[in-house]
Formats: C-alpha cells, sequence, structure tokens
C-alpha cells in the first residue's frame, strides 16, 4: 500500500504535470472507473494535456483533482457509478480560471500512481488515478472538523472549493539512487529466438532494455542508477548476468526476452518469477557452493551452524521471491494496457538468472517472435517504447511499495 506522503512534493499535491502548459480551453469528454485487484482506477479523458494536482481528504473521504480551467461535457447519464472504491464523481469551479474534479469514496485511501497517457492508437489524453483502500490500522487526524480533514502533509482545506496555499516544503533527504540492473537476454554466439523472417531476440532485447534505461535514468528528481549486463553485441554466461547484478547490490533485476513456439498462432507477453521447487535446489545449491560466505547482501554466514546459514538462506530468499511476485503482478497490470498478455500472464519457472538469493528478479518474455503479428510489434520502435514506458511505471510502482513497508 503506498502513502501519498511518499511521493509529494511537500505541498500536498502530487507533483504530476508539472511541465505541461495550462490550457483553458481543454475539456474532459469522458471519466470512467476501472478495478484490477485492489486497486480502483479513475480516468480522465481529455482533449489537451493540463497542468494537475491530486491529493487525498477525509471526513468525508475523497480525491480532488485540481486542474486549469476546463470544460465538463459529460453528461449526468455517462457518469461513472458505485465501482469499487469510489461512491461518486462531480465537478465544479474551484476559484476563477481553476476547475476541481472531486471522486467521493466509500473508505480512506492511498494514491498508488497518478500520470498523464499521451493520445495512442485513438485514444486522447488521459490522466489516470490509482488508488487503493488505505491500511486499517491508520491513525487518523485528530479533532479534524467534518469536510475539513486533510491526510497528513496536505494543506488544510476550508472547504471542497476553497484555493489553499501550498505549505513550505518540508526538507527531504535524498535517497541513494535504486539500482536497477537489466539484463537484455542473449547476445554473441547465442541469437536466442529466431524469427522466420530472420529477427533475433538477442537484437530486440537489447533495443528494449537500452529504452528501459534511458527512462530511467531520465526520472526526476531521483534517477535511477541502471546497469546493464550487456550494451553490445557480446555473448554473458547465464551465471555472470547474476553475480553482476549481486556485485553491484542490486535493488531489482530485470530479465528481457522474446520467446518462440512451435506454434505460430501463440501470441502475448508474460512475466516469469523462480517456482518454488527451484528456489528451495537454488538455496542447496548456493550453500554449498558458497560455503555460506557473504551469502546475503551484507550478511556473514560462513561462522553460522550449518542449519542456521541454511536458515538465514531460505529467509532471504522468501523475501525475495515475494517481492519478485509484488513487482510480476504490477508489470502485469502494466503490460496488459500496451500489448496482449498470455492466459495466466505471471508464470513460475527455474531460469537461472532468476536465482540470486537476495536480489529480487523477473523475467519478461515480451512476445513470440515465431507468431508474425508479435514479431511485427517487437521491431517497432513505437511498440518497444510502449512497453519500456509499462516497465518503468512497474518498477516506480514496485519501489514505491518496498518504500512503505520500510517505515516504521
Amino acid at each position: 500500500m503506498l502513502a501519498l506522503t511518499l511521493v509529494t512534493d511537500g505541498t500536498g499535491r502530487w507533483p504530476g504535470g508539472a511541465a505541461l502548459a495550462a490550457a483553458p480551453s481543454a475539456s474532459i469528454i469522458n471519466a470512467r472507473v476501472g478495478l484490477h485487484e485492489s486497486v480502483t482506477r479513475l480516468v480522465l479523458t481529455l482533449t489537451e494535456p493540463v497542468a494537475y494536482g491530486v491529493f487525498v481528504l477525509t471526513n468525508p473521504h475523497r480525491v480532488v483533482i485540481d486542474l486549469p480551467d476546463v470544460n465538463w461535457t459529460i453528461g449526468e447519464a455517462a457518469m461513472p457509478g458505485r465501482r469499487g472504491l469510489l461512491e461518486r464523481v462531480r465537478f465544479g469551479p474551484r476559484t476563477p480560471g481553476h476547475s476541481r474534479v472531486v471522486a467521493e469514496l466509500s473508505a480512506p485511501v492511498d494514491l498508488r500512481e497518478v500520470f498523464m497517457l499521451p493520445p495512442r492508437d485513438g485514444h486522447p489524453y488521459r490522466l489516470v488515478i490509482d488508488m487503493s483502500a488505505a491500511p486499517m490500522n491508520r491513525s487518523e487526524p485528530a479533532s479534524t472538523p467534518a469536510g475539513n480533514g486533510p491526510v497528513r502533509f496536505t494543506p488544510s482545506l476550508a472547504q471542497d472549493t476553497a484555493w489553499a496555499a501550498p505549505a513550505l516544503p518540508r526538507p527531504l533527504e535524498r535517497p541513494s539512487p535504486r539500482v536497477v540492473v537489466l539484463d537484455p537476454g542473449h547476445g554473441g554466439k547465442d541469437p536466442g529466438a529466431i524469427s522466420p523472417s530472420g529477427v533475433h531476440e538477442k537484437d530486440i532485447t537489447l533495443r528494449t532494455a537500452r529504452e528501459v534505461a534511458e527512462l530511467l535514468r531520465a526520472t526526476t528528481p531521483h534517477p535511477y542508477k541502471v546497469i546493464l549486463t550487456r550494451n553490445g553485441d557480446s555473448f554473458i554466461h547465464l551465471r555472470h548476468r547474476v553475480a553482476i547484478a549481486r556485485r553491484a547490490k542490486a535493488d531489482l533485476f530485470v530479465s528481457i526476452h522474446a520467446d518462440a513456439q512451435t506454434n505460430p498462432i501463440v501470441r502475448g507477453a508474460s512475466i516469469y518469477t523462480l517456482s518454488e521447487r527451484a528456489s528451495d535446489r537454488e538455496a542447496a545449491a548456493l550453500a554449498e557452493r558458497e560455503n555460506k560466505a557473504d551469502l546475503i547482501g551484507g550478511i556473514k554466514l560462513s561462522t553460522a551452524t550449518p542449519d542456521v546459514a541454511n536458515i538465514l538462506i531460505n529467509l532471504a530468499q522468501r523475501e525475495t521471491m515475494n517481492r519478485s511476485v509484488r513487482l510480476a503482478s504490477v508489470l502485469s497490470a502494466e503490460l496488459q494496457q500496451e500489448t496482449l498478455m498470455l492466459p495466466r500472464s505471471h508464470r513460475f519457472a527455474g531460469f537461472a538468472v532468476l536465482k540470486a538469493a537476495d536480489v529480487p528478479s523477473v523475467l519478461i518474455e515480451m512476445g513470440f517472435l515465431s507468431n508474425h503479428t508479435d514479431e511485427q510489434l517487437l521491431v517497432r520502435a513505437d511498440h518497444r517504447k510502449r512497453l519500456a514506458h509499462a516497465i518503468v511505471r512497474a518498477i516506480h510502482a514496485y519501489f514505491q511499495d518496498v518504500e512503505l513497508a520500510s517505515l516504521p
């Protein structure tokens, strides 16, 4: 679960859309609500990009979206009804030159992600707000008047229609950059899958990994540190790919692949994490091979008894697997917005590159080069860019979850 306080800029407003110019002539032409697992998604469709601020209020529970002056063209009959955490949506002017959309909720929420999607595949601009139920044990602000209670670190609002002056930003300690290792599958003498027309998997995976790396390094205000296991057409042993991630003390390892099948009809993307049986075998093999020394980042195991060392290894691998599954879940949700996914898109296998005991790891199969449609998509730069954006969105969401889980 993600708290708003992890991602605001200190003013209580989501720092999205800052680079976009306000467009008074923009119109909101559609509002819809979708559900995915525990997430309720509100999507506002706009004719033009606009700056936006999003924050949460309590007593009663609301998500508030502040916009420049926009036209609301949605009739009452087309308004989204009760679904998920959403009770209803209303719209109105806030101050001259500004508009406000209020989503009334059935329970307190955390904002998970807010972003603007550019026009694509015939769809106009879309402002996407993902929310999920807040933890039940979270303490509510004390002595908060009804209709006047922002969540922690948001500005106090006298009423829904008031314009709140931004609070002074709280000084924040700049975190160390997250380390993400991207692993373009195959390379050099190993071409990987080869399509009927001669497209090599190793080339597609390298191009995609470079696109993901570029996006992660450009993230503001805190770019990621990104390491590629290969940045050219070179052959890297599978074990060495994992070793690169462990030497770098990676926070995440993402291996990128394209699949092939004897049946040319099969198509779709999928995400793999380590299977239970493979992880048990790997934990035992790691303990034997490395003599239980420095196996789990920063923890010396060489002086531990065999039983204690094995327990620590298994605990570390269990936590790693749990985090890998979490990343796979958000990856599946993001990728399905951009491409066809296989049924049961999250799968489990014993891939060697997934076997780092202390680095959460996933393997993405972007589609089947043996299928003509998937092949034609994967050779297109615009399609790979969409996949790269989806992967980056999932990585953002994953790390926000990790940050919240680490809070006292």
